[in-house]
């Protein structure tokens, strides 16, 4: 396609007017911070997210604030040994997967040292006390200033490819940018993000270190900040990454530079992952969007959905890119009971993909074929990963024709992958690494290595009865006309019964009415240059979203309307809308686990 390209990359959410709260650069924010080392003994904390640079800040901060004393958290730690121990059943021997746990930041350190610093700090007539680093309030719980240092979960993976930092409580700056990722999703960042919870009401000041200019706002701007957010539409920073399979589609629509081979996928809706830029006057503020979700998981998420999944955003919004690529890997996703089982994960990746764009050869590989050869297939796959030889896939698999707007629903268990000349927005539940890919075509990473490959897990998890008959009838356009009005109509598009997300696509050329139903809505403008998205009662400013952007309403928001801008009017466009299902009950699935198939 050849088209101007209107996706805003970095979208900016205004929440103040006012720049008075927030300082940018360290001559301002040490000048600021001064104010408090007045006293004749003063104790400050810098909280920090695992990845955040300590020595460099711990170097700033003790200069420009002339302390008398520092303590660092890293020197209070368990022996790195004793942490892999830790860590071990946890993490496993898996180049990808490990378990969900229940791990804390305090599990990290040595109670003796840890007691030390206590006793120290309690104690402390010196002067200024700064404590620095992961973990700097377990030491004092209440000091005179708390700052928490953040940073985004991208920045964190940009930092762990460039070697420049480890795990938490790790020796591992040396090891693979997969294996450091890993650990942090499963270990730090759980642990980091349950301490941080803990702290919100408490922090004085939040410290954005992102990048080499530093900017602080007050914690009661912030948390009034991600206040608003829950009470108007919004959206995430997206963050794009290339692939083996990777194509082109998104570097025009997205206006992405072509310094990389290709842009494979993009992360548009996870907000696990996702940072928001909050701007305060003229400085802009980057926090990880989990901070929303952490702060307020009710007002965002509804009651029932927080009741089902805790504070965790359940639905899932990225792109994957085959326009001139390649076919994605050949996967499936484990089963409920599987992954609970092997896992510890509560809910599994169902999954759909939703056309935004294909070539006349655009495909999507989707169930087993009718009377499919069981044994042979194994036997096949197994071989592909032993000795090298090539995995018939259309043999076994089918492969289906793709079109702009065709939506196929993949619960899990399905075997699938999208064929090359494939632009897929992929709905999903938001448990995104448990993927196990069963053949990846002959090839290799960027990296010059094979990518793993799970087919133990794999095959305890194919349901060989969705073949091809079963497929057609269940999985692939499963349009229902729901309901319609002057210049619209809503449409159910899936999920299938098995997964408990409900998508919703909206075509107008009006104004079209939407309420959230005490879910958090998630949507994407699948058809139209642009769209407007308003309050009936003008409880929140007007919003505009652009072509292929996913937005995000909050529960709280209610009712809302989304119409054609100046820029569409005249032209049919489209919503599709994301839910988590009314009545899908969390325990009811769970209950499922001993007989899931």
């Amino acid at each position: 396609m050849r088209r101007k390209s209107n996706y805003d990359k970095f979208p900016i959410i205004s929440v103040s007017t006012s720049g008075s709260d927030c300082w940018e650069s360290w001559p301002l924010i040490l000048d600021r911070l001064r104010a408090y080392t007045t006293e004749t003994n003063s104790v400050i904390c810098i909280e920090c997210y695992p990845g955040v640079q300590e020595l460099a800040l711990r170097r700033t901060l003790e200069e420009g604030l002339q302390s008398a004393a520092v303590i660092m958290t890293t020197d209070l730690l368990k022996r790195s040994s004793a942490i892999e121990r830790m860590v071990g059943d946890v993490l496993g021997d898996d180049p990808v997967f490990g378990r969900m746990n229940k791990i804390q930041i305090r599990d990290f350190f040595d109670e003796w040292k840890l007691g030390n610093a206590r006793d120290l700090a309690k104690n402390w007539n010196q002067g200024l006390l700064i404590i620095v680093g992961t973990g700097a309030t377990l030491v004092v719980p209440e000091p005179n200033l708390l700052i928490y240092a953040d940073m985004a979960r991208w920045e964190i993976q940009q930092r762990q490819r460039r070697n420049a930092i480890g795990n938490f409580g790790a020796d591992n700056l040396g090891e693979s940018a997969g294996l450091k990722y890993k650990r942090a999703f499963f270990v730090d960042w759980r642990a980091a993000d349950r301490l941080k919870a803990s702290l919100f009401s408490r922090i004085d000041f939040w410290l954005d270190t992102n990048d080499d200019i530093p900017k602080l706002v007050t914690g009661q701007s912030m948390r009034e900040g991600l206040r608003q957010l829950v009470q108007r539409p919004f959206r995430v920073v997206p963050y794009f990454d290339p692939g083996p399979w990777g194509g082109h589609w998104m570097e025009e629509v997205c206006d992405l530079p072509n310094n990389v081979p290709n842009h494979a996928w993009c992360f548009d809706c996870v907000p696990e992952e996702n940072s928001l830029l909050l701007k305060f006057g003229s400085t802009c503020v980057e926090i990880p969007a989990m901070n929303l979700t952490l702060l307020h998981p009710r007002e965002l998420l509804g009651q029932s959905v927080y009741s089902q999944f805790g504070a965790e955003f359940p639905i899932r919004f990225d792109f994957l890119d085959t326009m001139g690529g390649g076919n994605l890997s050949l996967q499936v996703h484990p089963k409920r009971k599987y992954i609970w089982e092997k896992f510890r994960m509560k809910y599994t990746q169902d999954e759909s993909y939703y056309l935004l764009d294909a070539a006349e050869d655009g495909s999507v590989y989707l169930g087993v074929k009718n009377q499919v050869n069981r044994d042979a297939m194994i036997t096949e796959l197994q071989a592909a990963q032993s000795n090298g030889r090539s995995f018939r896939a259309e043999v076994y698999v089918n492969k289906f024709p793709a079109k702009k707007h065709d939506h196929f629903l993949i619960p899990a268990g399905t075997v699938h992958c999208s064929g090359k000349n494939s632009m897929i927005l992929e709905i999903s539940a938001t448990p995104y690494i448990f993927t196990f890919k069963l053949w990846d075509w002959d090839r290799l990473g960027l990296d010059g290595l094979p990518r793993p490959i799970h087919i133990d897990h794999g095959l305890r998890n194919i349901a060989w009865d969705r073949d091809t008959n079963w497929v057609r009838k269940n999985l692939i356009n499963q349009i229902e006309l729901v309901a319609e009005g002057p210049g619209w109509r809503e449409e159910r598009t899936g999920l299938h019964q098995l997964e408990f997300i409900e998508t919703r696509r909206h075509w107008f050329t009006g104004t079209t009415p939407h309420e959230t139903r005490d879910t958090v809505n998630v949507l994407n403008l699948v058809e139209g240059e642009e769209a407007i998205v308003e309050s009936p009662t003008n409880a929140f400013e007007p919003f505009v979203v652009h072509y292929a952007e996913t937005f995000i309403v909050p529960a709280e928001i209610g009712a809302y309307r989304i119409s054609p801008t100046s820029q569409s009017i005249g032209k049919s466009c489209a919503t599709i809308k994301a839910s988590v299902r009314n009545g899908w009950s969390h325990s009811e699935q769970l209950a499922e686990r001993s007989s899931a198939g």
